[in-house]
């Protein structure tokens, strides 16, 4: 099983680590600083280097309880072999800061607007980010309000952190899964990894995040769409 670093330092931008497998599908370590795709969050990209060589990392899988490590080019690494591996921090730190600007959004709906409107889903991109909303009175006037208020929220500067609960204690905090899969992913799970934001949420998630909403920045609405009755979206960008 990957010893998945990022989970518990999501600032680490490298790391030393061992091979365990290396085939035609890719590489796995027995730890690693890459987030694979999953939730919502693209994964990292970055480099392994090994024996004097280096390969470009241009896609990051979950393998059951492993990360494999997918190069650009064909590898044959020993199992066992010392590798250094470094992420392509400019890219994931943007997946950080809109993974917790999609979370304070969704705290702020469910905090001050949960009778009027649910976030049911999100994709982050390099450089904007995408939510979907189950609302039936869908505006222009109240989506900029609610990125005032979002905006507002984060320049107060509110640490965000992530802790570890039992899976009793996960099902005993209302809404911590606002969806019936990630609810029933919880009821699996003997340890739930959630995200806290002070003075507003707490969600179980597996993504990667800033420490405080100032480094966020300001999110800037670049189209909102209706793709239902209730099915609304909102793109954004950070500035």
């Amino acid at each position: 099983m990957t010893d998945k670093i990022f989970w518990r330092d999501m600032y680490r931008k490298n790391i030393e680590a061992s091979v365990t497998e290396c085939d035609g599908s890719g590489i796995i370590l027995d730890r690693t600083v890459f987030y694979p795709t999953g939730g919502g969050q693209p994964n990292d990209t970055g480099k392994i280097l090994f024996d004097g060589q280096a390969v470009n990392i241009v896609d990051v899988k979950k393998s059951g309880e492993d990360v494999l490590h997918i190069p650009d080019t064909s590898v044959n690494i020993a199992r066992g072999t010392k590798v250094y591996g470094e992420i392509d921090w400019e890219r994931r730190y943007s997946h950080m800061r809109h993974h917790s600007a999609i979370h304070v959004i969704d705290g702020i709906l469910a905090a001050r607007h949960g009778s009027k409107a649910l976030l049911t889903g999100g994709q982050i991109y390099q450089d904007h980010a995408r939510i979907d909303i189950n609302m039936e009175d869908f505006s222009r006037e109240f989506v900029e309000s609610l990125l005032k208020e979002c905006n507002t929220f984060m320049l107060e500067g509110h640490s965000i952190y992530q802790r570890e609960i039992t899976r009793d204690e996960a099902l005993s905090i209302p809404n911590l899964s606002r969806t019936e899969p990630g609810r029933e992913l919880i009821r699996s799970l003997e340890t739930v990894r959630t995200i806290v934001i002070e003075g507003l949420d707490e969600q179980a998630d597996g993504g990667t995040h800033v420490n405080n909403t100032k480094e966020i920045g300001s999110i800037s609405l670049t189209g909102i769409q209706s793709k239902g009755k209730r099915n609304k979206r909102i793109e954004f960008r950070l500035v």
